[in-house]
């Protein structure tokens, strides 16, 4: 029986949206409960009314034992007291006020001229991580698979790749700015080293993986070493190569408030930190989920593309939104290549119609009138044995 807790067996589907779900819903409730409930933390005071004090004014937070030092000083020279409720540091806004901050970032223009409003922030973040993603990628893979397939490869790269991928990609910056300016290059560039170094190791992984009886199938049915690479090999570790493209975009978004630090700031790092500087932690904690947003959104898409570009492999019964969006998506040019693609038909032959047959009778003056079949006339082929040979015969049946 199907339960929470089977060792190693899938949930069913209900149970597992549930746990989808969960999965966000906990630390939210969880955050909810630690700034709605006064007993709950809560280490700061928010000044309502100073009293008599000539140290706190309205809307000022101060911690607890600070507020409770001064209203003993207040209640001792016979004075009014300081009044306010418990609050969270300010570090710590509430999640209706991130909830607003949210919205507004997309609607209010910057505080300060000049700044950039969340959305332009974001592209140019999303600029930068492809960029540096791609281009790493482009010479990451094809390394990787020749050091998983050739031995010569793996010796010649991978230690001078182990060597350098200890080395924290920021270490880098000054050098980057040096060669290539303070503008996007050295952003690109730490993003680059951030995931090329990791990307060879994997790849190479990934490809040595694979089951050597298809390489000793091929080799025996005749394949070359160019076959074995390129109808083999390549389509043998895609799936899995995909997979792992997938996870070290992850990296590279790591890589990125790091490297928008250096040169000219710019995108959704100088966002936050510019929030950060005027303390409007609210719209700190926006720019910060919205990276979180745009990560798992990306990654659910590619998720459910993947079981677009591989449905020979086992997915289970996972429905997910971007996969519902994909297939219907994809309906309208499946069904055209469909229609496109689609044979003619083509002739059965080894049976004549009955009006074709009677046709040609009464062509030939054979019979007066077509006879009445109530089905197509078969050709038959017989077979007629001799002592050495077989010989076939085409006889028409009367």
């Amino acid at each position: 029986m199907n339960t929470w807790f089977s060792i190693r067996q899938p949930l069913t589907g209900r149970r597992a949206t549930v746990a989808k779900f969960a999965a966000f819903l906990l630390p939210l409730l969880t955050w909810c409960v630690v700034s709605y409930v006064p007993f709950v933390w809560h280490p700061d005071v928010f000044i309502t009314d100073p009293g008599d004090s000539d140290f706190l004014t309205a809307g000022q937070q101060l911690p607890k034992d600070q507020f409770a030092v001064e209203n003993t000083k207040l209640r001792g020279e016979h004075q009014a007291e300081a009044k306010g409720y418990p609050a969270n540091p300010i570090f710590l806004p509430a999640p209706h006020e991130v909830a607003k901050a949210f919205y507004k970032a997309f609607t209010t223009p910057p505080a300060f001229h000049g700044d950039p409003w969340l959305h332009q922030s974001l592209w140019h973040s999303i600029q930068i991580i492809f960029w540096g993603f791609v281009t790493s990628a482009i010479v990451g893979v094809p390394i990787g698979i020749l050091c998983g397939t050739f031995d010569l490869f793996s010796k010649m790269v991978e230690p001078f790749v182990d060597f350098i991928r200890y080395m924290p990609a920021p270490a880098f910056g000054a050098l980057c700015v040096a060669v290539l300016g303070i503008d996007d290059g050295p952003k690109i560039a730490i993003i680059w080293i951030g995931t090329f170094f990791q990307m060879v190791l994997v790849v190479a992984n990934t490809t040595r993986q694979l089951d050597g009886g298809l390489l000793e199938a091929a080799q025996t049915l005749g394949a070359g070493k160019k076959s074995l690479i390129t109808r083999v090999i390549l389509p043998g570790i895609l799936p899995n190569l995909y997979n792992d493209m997938r996870i070290l975009i992850g990296w590279a978004w790591t890589y990125l408030i790091v490297a928008e630090l250096i040169g000219a700031s710019s995108g959704i790092s100088y966002f936050i930190n510019q929030q950060g500087k005027y303390r409007h932690y609210d719209n700190v904690y926006a720019g910060i989920i919205m990276i979180g947003i745009i990560g798992l959104v990306s990654d659910q898409f590619l998720a459910a593309f993947g079981r677009r570009l591989f449905p020979y492999l086992p997915h289970g019964n996972e429905t997910t939104f971007a996969n519902s969006m994909i297939a219907i998506a994809m309906f309208v040019p499946r069904r055209m290549i469909g229609f496109l693609t689609q044979p003619e038909p083509q002739p059965v032959t080894g049976y004549e119609p009955k009006w074709a047959t009677a046709a040609a009778a009464a062509t030939a003056g054979n019979e007066p009138h077509a006879p009445e079949r109530s089905q197509a006339t078969p050709r038959t082929t017989t077979t007629h044995e001799e002592p050495e040979t077989r010989r076939l015969v085409d006889v028409p049946v009367s």
